[in-house]
């Protein structure tokens, strides 16, 4: 919306009559029963409440006529789901749906990450200045840490949540692939510093396959076993934590020296069966 458009849409909205409170319940029955008209004289005669909520949003950067327009669907939602019998005025109600409306408008768009995603981040989002700034008016020395933590206990956050907050309030988003210096085309980016720990996507493919092949070699090697060899070689090797040899010999019935050779002779064969199935390598 450009200014001239702007600013004969606040001529429009300052001109419009103010609604008394029997005129504006007998619009909000009209409208409920269907009367589009009636819908539109509610949000006209209310579009300077608009204005002036967009006005106290102006210092978050955004363009004014955005945050009316947003303001405006608030302002339609409202008058959408008013209730004249609870005996509230419009503009009361409305007040809510506007700020709603404007505040989330602020939240996907004032940064590039996002923000706000819990009531107690929003509060802190939307009063951080204006409390930073009341609480140094009233204590000039307080700053730093005692800082923080007054406004953490006045917000109801973490005091880390306040610094995080504050940063982010304090600075503008940067582009990834904006240049680190300007030496024109060719220069490195913000990008080409970031350090990444994880493996390289052919080393995680490279990896789940060798995983996945080991996984099959164990497999046929352990069908090489009888029954009570592969029990012992699961309970022994294959748990996270491993039975006894006693506790074992008392579950099949058999002495622990006995689990301990047929143990051993079960190692063996896996370690035929592996060699087997990969030539040249010796099984560990």
């Amino acid at each position: 919306m450009d200014d001239p458009a702007r600013r004969n849409m606040i001529r429009e909205a300052m001109k419009a009559p103010y609604l008394e409170r029997q005129q504006e319940h007998e619009l909000a029955l009209r409208w409920r029963d269907g009367d589009q008209n009636a819908m539109h004289q509610i949000a006209t005669a209310h579009m300077r409440l608009v204005i002036s909520m967009a006005g106290k949003f102006r210092h978050f950067g955004l363009p004014t006529s955005d945050l009316i327009q947003e303001g405006h669907v608030g302002l339609l939602e409202a008058a959408s789901r008013f209730e004249p019998e609870r005996e509230v005025r419009f503009s009361t109600y409305a007040t809510w749906w506007i700020r709603a409306s404007m505040q989330d408008f602020i939240l996907r768009n004032w940064s590039i990450v996002r923000g706000g995603t819990s009531s107690a981040q929003k509060a802190l989002f939307f009063n951080l200045r204006r409390l930073r700034a009341r609480l140094a008016q009233d204590n000039p020395e307080l700053t730093g840490e005692a800082l923080y933590s007054e406004l953490a206990d006045v917000l109801g956050v973490a005091v880390s949540d306040v610094e995080t907050m504050d940063a982010r309030l304090s600075g503008s988003d940067s582009s990834l692939n904006a240049p680190v210096s300007a030496d024109g085309e060719g220069a490195a980016e913000r990008q080409d510093f970031l350090v990444c720990d994880k493996p390289l996507p052919d080393e995680i493919v490279s990896d789940t396959i060798d995983a996945e092949r080991r996984r099959q070699w164990l497999t046929r090697a352990l069908s090489t076993l009888n029954p009570r060899e592969l029990r012992i070689i699961q309970e022994r090797r294959l748990r996270d934590e491993g039975a006894t040899l006693e506790s074992l010999g008392t579950t099949l019935g058999i002495s622990k020296e006995r689990v301990r050779q047929i143990e051993g002779r079960a190692i063996e064969k896996l370690r035929v069966a592996l060699t087997h199935q990969e030539p040249g390598r010796s099984a560990a």
